[in-house]
C-alpha cells in the first residue's frame, strides 16, 4: 500500500495533460551556437553542461529523492539535433494523434518554427543519415521490409555501470579522467569527459542547494526532512553512497544525467538488487525502518513514470505507450553459477503491489535453483495483471553470450534493457534495437518474384530464404549508416564514463569504446511465416487442392471473391498452426528464424561488433502488419502480424499455454542473444487462490526447464478490457502488457487495445 506520501505524488502525475517540453532543446541550441566548428564530441559535452547549469530544478512538497527529468512530470522533451523535420510537421498533430498525445502551446508553436527549426535544420543526425544511406535502404525501408529505428533519436538501450557510480562516486570518476587527461591531453573523449563530469558534480550541488533554499521557509518537519536531502546531495556530489536512501539517490541523479544528455529510452537500470544490496544490508544493520526503506523505493518507482518519451507518430506505432525502459532485473545467478537472490529480490518485486504502474519495467531472472519464495512472490505480482515481471531464464540466456564471445563470468551478470534486450551491465553498448525486419514481406517479395510458383518446397523455402539474405545485407548497410550518424554527430562522453574499458581506451562508447559492441536486429513474423508456409505446401504443392494462381489471385483481392472466404477458413482452421505443439509448423518457423539469425551474424558493425539477431516486436507487429497483404495463412491484408517476435498469431493458439511453450522451444533459443519474446494471456480466474499461485510456479519451472529465453503475461479477462475500451474514464489505471513493457491500456491506440483483447486467454 502506498503511503499518504507517495499516494500524492502518485496522483500528481496525472493531474494534468502532457505538454510537450522545449527546454532541452533551447539549451542545446545555445550551445551549439556557442561552439561551431570544434570537434562534436566536444560540443555534446559543453552542450550538456550548458543545460545542467540552467535546467529548472523542481523539488515538490513530498519528494523524499530529489531530481526532474522536466518542469511537469511526464513532459515530452524533443531533441531537434536527432531530427527537427518530424517534429516540425506534427506540431499541429500532437494533440489529436491517435497515439502517444501531447499538448503544446500556440507559443511554443511559433517558437519551433521560427527559432528551433531553423538553426537544426541541416546539422541533425537525421541529416547525416539521409546523407549517407543508400537508395536501396531507403526504399527497402519505404516498402517496410525493415525499418531503421535509430536515426531520429540519441542513444539508449543500454545499462550504464550504476555500480561503478554508486560505490565508487562522481568524484572518482572526474579524478580519474583528470588523470589520463593528464597522460593525454590532446585525447578529445578525456577533454569532453572531463568537462561533463564536473558539470555533474555542480549539477548534484545545485540539487543541494535547492533543498537548502526550500527548508529556509518550510515547517519544522519538512525542513528537517530537506535538509537531511541537502547534505545527502552535497556528499553524493563526490562521495560514494553511504546507504540505501544515498544508494537510490545516487541511482536516480545518475539516470536523470544520461538521460538529459541522451534524451533516449531504455537507459535501464539492470540488476538493482545486486548493487544496492550491501547498502540496503547496512541500512537495516543499523536500524533504518523497514516502512521507510518501502516507501523510499516507491518514490523511486513514481519517479520513473515522470519520464516518457515523445516519439514521432511513425515511431510510435512502434512503440506505442510510452516505453520508457527502465528495466530493472532481480534474481539470477552470480559470477560463479550460485543463485545471489536476497531480501532486496523480493522487495523490489513486491512493492509493485503498491505502486501498479508500467515503470520500471520488471524483469526476473530464474533457474533450476531458484528459490521457491522469490517464485512464489514473483506469480503473486504477475497475477495483479500489471504484466509485470517478465521472466528470463538463465539456463538460455547465459548459453546465448557465451556463443557470442562473451566471458562466462560477464555472460552470468546480463541484464535487459528497455524490453526484452539482453545485454552485459556496464560492458557493453549494443544498439539494441536498432532494426526491425518484415519475415513477411521478404515471403511476399519472394512470391511476387515467382508468378509461376514452386514445384517443390523446399524451392519455396529456398526463395524465401535467398530474399531474407538481400534484405538483410541491405539492413545491415542502413543499420552502419546510421551508427556512424550517431559517431559523427552525437556522441555521448558522460553515458561513456560509466561504461567499462571507455575510459581506459579513450573512446566515445559510439566510436568503440564499450567492451562488447553488437548491434542488435529484430526478426519479425515467424508465426504468420511458418503457418503460411505450411499451407503452401500441404495446400498447393502436397495435395493440389488448389494452383498458385488461385492462391495468389485470392490474395490479391484480400479474400473477396466468391468462395473466398471459404478457402480462407479453410486455411485458418484445417491447418496446423504455430504454438500448438505440432513438428511440422513448428519446424519451419525454426528453419526460417534460424536461417535469418545465422544470416545477420556474418556482417560487422563500424564499433568492431558484429550483428546480434533477436526477435520481438514491441508494438511494431501493428505497423509492419499494415504494410502485408493477404497470407497464406488466411490472414488479411494489412492486419496484425503475430505479437511478441515468438508467439502464435493472435486466436490460433488452441491448444493451450503448455504446447505454446513447447513450440517455443522448438527454436534455437540461444541464437537470438539480442531477446526474443513470448506473450501468454491467462484468464484472472486461472490464477485465482494458493492453487493458482503454485501452477503458475509450476508453468514458470517449465518455461526454464525447456530453456526458452523470455515469457511475459496479461492476467485481465475480455470483458474488462472491453468495458475499458468503451468507458476509458472508468480505467484510468488499467495496466497491461503490450510486448515487452507494460502501458496505461486508455493511452493505447485502438488497434494495440484491439490486438490485446484478442489474444488466446488461457487456463492451466
Amino acid at each position: 500500500m502506498l503511503t499518504q506520501r507517495t499516494q500524492a505524488i502518485k496522483d500528481s502525475l496525472f493531474a494534468q495533460e502532457r505538454p510537450i517540453d522545449l527546454e532541452r532543446a533551447t539549451l542545446y541550441m545555445e550551445s551549439y551556437g556557442e561552439t561551431e566548428g570544434q570537434p562534436a564530441i566536444l560540443r555534446r559535452a559543453r552542450a550538456l553542461v550548458h543545460l545542467l547549469e540552467n535546467h529548472e530544478i523542481v523539488i515538490d512538497d513530498h519528494d523524499l529523492l530529489a531530481g526532474n527529468r522536466t518542469r511537469v512530470p511526464r513532459a515530452g522533451v524533443v531533441s531537434p539535433e536527432m531530427s527537427p523535420y518530424w517534429i516540425l510537421d506534427e506540431l499541429d498533430e500532437f494533440g489529436t494523434r491517435p497515439q502517444d498525445r501531447f499538448s503544446i502551446t500556440e507559443e511554443d508553436k511559433a517558437y519551433y518554427r521560427d527559432v528551433l527549426y531553423p538553426f537544426w535544420r541541416g546539422r541533425s543526425l537525421n541529416d547525416w543519415y539521409r546523407a549517407h544511406v543508400p537508395a536501396e535502404v531507403v526504399e527497402a525501408q519505404r516498402t517496410r521490409v525493415f525499418a531503421v529505428a535509430q536515426t531520429d533519436k540519441g542513444q539508449g538501450h543500454i545499462i550504464p555501470d550504476f555500480e561503478a557510480v554508486i560505490t565508487r562516486g562522481w568524484g572518482a570518476l572526474l579524478a580519474e579522467a583528470r588523470g589520463h587527461l593528464a597522460a593525454e591531453p590532446g585525447n578529445g573523449f578525456y577533454q569532453a569527459a572531463v568537462i561533463v563530469l564536473e558539470g555533474t558534480v555542480a549539477y548534484i550541488r545545485r540539487y543541494a542547494e535547492a533543498c537548502r533554499a526550500l527548508a529556509a521557509t518550510a515547517g519544522p518537519a519538512r525542513a528537517g526532512e530537506l535538509s537531511r536531502m541537502a547534505a545527502m546531495l552535497d556528499h553524493l556530489a563526490e562521495g560514494p553512497a553511504r546507504d540505501f536512501y544515498e544508494g537510490l539517490q545516487a541511482l536516480w541523479l545518475a539516470e536523470l544525467v544520461f538521460e538529459h544528455e541522451s534524451n533516449a529510452s531504455s537507459i535501464s537500470l539492470g540488476r538493482v538488487d545486486q548493487y544496492l544490496w550491501p547498502l540496503y544490508r547496512a541500512s537495516r544493520d543499523a536500524g533504518a525502518d523497514p516502512a521507510f526503506i518501502r516507501e523510499l523505493i516507491q518514490d523511486f518507482y513514481l519517479k520513473c513514470n515522470t519520464v516518457v518519451f515523445v516519439r514521432s507518430t511513425e515511431s510510435a506505432k512502434f512503440f506505442a505507450g510510452f516505453p520508457s525502459g527502465f528495466n530493472i532485473v532481480v534474481g539470477g545467478v552470480d559470477e560463479t553459477g550460485r543463485d545471489c537472490s536476497n531480501e532486496l529480490s523480493e522487495l523490489l518485486l513486491d512493492v509493485q503491489n503498491d505502486t501498479r504502474l508500467p515503470q520500471p519495467n520488471l524483469s526476473l531472472r530464474i533457474h533450476s535453483t531458484t528459490p521457491a519464495r522469490l517464485l512464489r512472490t514473483a506469480a503473486e505480482v504477475i497475477r495483479l495483471g500489471d504484466g509485470m515481471p517478465q521472466v528470463f531464464s538463465d539456463d538460455a540466456n547465459i548459453l546465448s553470450f557465451v556463443n557470442r564471445g562473451v566471458s562466462l563470468e560477464d555472460a552470468r551478470d546480463y541484464g535487459v534493457v528497455g524490453c526484452v534486450e539482453l545485454s552485459i551491465p556496464g560492458r557493453m553498448y549494443g544498439l539494441h534495437d536498432i532494426s526491425m525486419f518484415n519475415m513477411v514481406r521478404c515471403m511476399e517479395i519472394a512470391l511476387a518474384e515467382h508468378p509461376k510458383g514452386f514445384d517443390t518446397f523446399e524451392g519455396l523455402v529456398s526463395a524465401v530464404e535467398a530474399v531474407i539474405d538481400r534484405y538483410v545485407a541491405l539492413m545491415v548497410e542502413g543499420c552502419n549508416v546510421c551508427d556512424l550518424a550517431h559517431r559523427e554527430t552525437s556522441p555521448t562522453p558522460l553515458l561513456s564514463c560509466a561504461v567499462r574499458d571507455a575510459m581506459e581506451k579513450g573512446a566515445d562508447i559510439t566510436a568503440g569504446g564499450a567492451r562488447y559492441n553488437p548491434s542488435g536486429v529484430q526478426g519479425v513474423g515467424t508465426a504468420n511465416l511458418a503457418d503460411s508456409l505450411l499451407v503452401m505446401k500441404q495446400a498447393v504443392i502436397e495435395q493440389g487442392l488448389l494452383s498458385w494462381g488461385d492462391l495468389y489471385a485470392m490474395l490479391d483481392r484480400d479474400w473477396s471473391g466468391e468462395g473466398d472466404e471459404v478457402w480462407r477458413q479453410r486455411f485458418v482452421n484445417r491447418f496446423a498452426k504455430y504454438g500448438n505443439d505440432v513438428d511440422e509448423v513448428d519446424l519451419i518457423g525454426e528453419r526460417l528464424l534460424s536461417h535469418y539469425g545465422h544470416e545477420v551474424v556474418r556482417y560487422d558493425n563500424p564499433r568492431g561488433g558484429r550483428f546480434q539477431p533477436g526477435s520481438y516486436t514491441v508494438s511494431a507487429h501493428i505497423p509492419l502488419g499494415e504494410a502485408c497483404g493477404a497470407t497464406p495463412d488466411g490472414r488479411c491484408a494489412h492486419e496484425q502480424l503475430a505479437d511478441g517476435g515468438l508467439s502464435p498469431m493472435v486466436g490460433r493458439d488452441k491448444e493451450g499455454p503448455t504446447a505454446s511453450l513447447r513450440s517455443v522451444a522448438k527454436l534455437d533459443n540461444t541464437l537470438d542473444s539480442n531477446g526474443s519474446l513470448l506473450n501468454v494471456k491467462f484468464s484472472p480466474a486461472t490464477l485465482a487462490g494458493d492453487d493458482g499461485v503454485e501452477r503458475l510456479c509450476a508453468y514458470l519451472r517449465a518455461f526454464n526447464r525447456l530453456k526458452v529465453q523470455h515469457i511475459q503475461f496479461n492476467v485481465v479477462d475480455r470483458a474488462t478490457l472491453l468495458d475499458a475500451q468503451e468507458h476509458p474514464e472508468d480505467h484510468g489505471d488499467l495496466v497491461v502488457r503490450v510486448a515487452g513493457y507494460s502501458a496505461m491500456f486508455v493511452e493505447l491506440a485502438r488497434g494495440i487495445q484491439d490486438d490485446i483483447i484478442n489474444r488466446s486467454e488461457h487456463v492451466l
